[in-house]
């Protein structure tokens, strides 16, 4: 993928880089089809257990949809008789897209899409002069990649009101006291400090990892005793598994 750079380090963690610095890493059609299929190359194979997301050029992770391609694009498919499609962007940001783990790596803007990308993934480590936000509102449409369904359940219902209805950008610091980003680093250390955790991931039990994912992910929308009865059914295939 000429555009998405795909390391694999450790035989085991799946490094995939958006490399569109010129762009700050924003994704037209032809990048976001790119991303996807890095995506499901990392899902489909075997040996590699984690992967962590990242963007090139040290000024942004990612800032989503390139507005004069992508846009355009999703304007022909409302316009046209389909049913409504859920915008995956790069096949991550979808209801089940990836059952593996994945880590995002941010390092200057994640905004929009980006910050949507960085959302679906599921630890965030960041750089000290992060930014994020989701703009969208300002261009008269949503954050329509999963923005406004992840992001309350991440920060909480009155920061996520906050940033998707102001539109405003918002520092690493914030984003790290409302629990967007796990922790902070510096950009020398940041890809480090996301390694450190892939390597820890790596160490566990594999079919345990993607299954203690996908029952967290289930509490998130099923009532208690559903999620318990969940929970417990991913345990007794752990438990009969070798």
């Amino acid at each position: 993928f000429m555009s998405i750079d795909f390391q694999i380090i450790d035989h085991a963690i799946a490094h995939i880089i958006i490399n569109r610095p010129e762009l700050h890493n924003a994704l037209d059609v032809e990048h976001d089809r790119d991303l996807a299929r890095a995506l499901r190359r990392f899902d489909e194979d075997p040996q590699l257990k984690v992967a962590i997301l990242s963007g090139s050029g040290g000024k942004a992770f990612c800032t989503g949809a390139d507005i004069g391609d992508y846009l355009p694009h999703r304007r022909e498919i409302a316009a046209s008789n389909a049913p409504t499609s859920v915008i995956s962007f790069g096949g991550l940001t979808g209801a089940r897209d990836i059952v593996k783990p994945t880590i995002a790596a941010i390092d200057g803007f994640c905004v929009a899409g980006g910050l949507e990308l960085a959302l679906a993934c599921d630890i965030r480590v960041a750089t000290f002069d992060s930014r994020f936000g989701l703009p969208e509102v300002r261009l008269g449409i949503l954050p329509g990649g999963g923005g406004t369904q992840r992001l309350a359940k991440v920060t909480g219902l009155g920061i996520a009101m906050r940033m998707i209805l102001t539109s405003a950008t918002f520092a690493a610091n914030f984003a790290l006291n409302h629990g967007l980003v796990t922790e902070l680093a510096s950009a020398q250390e940041l890809q480090q400090t996301a390694l450190t955790i892939a390597r820890r991931l790596v160490a566990n039990g594999p079919l345990a990892v993607v299954a203690a994912r996908r029952a967290v992910i289930a509490s998130y929308g099923l009532e208690l005793a559903d999620g318990l009865l969940q929970e417990a059914q991913l345990q007794r295939e752990l438990l009969l598994s070798r």
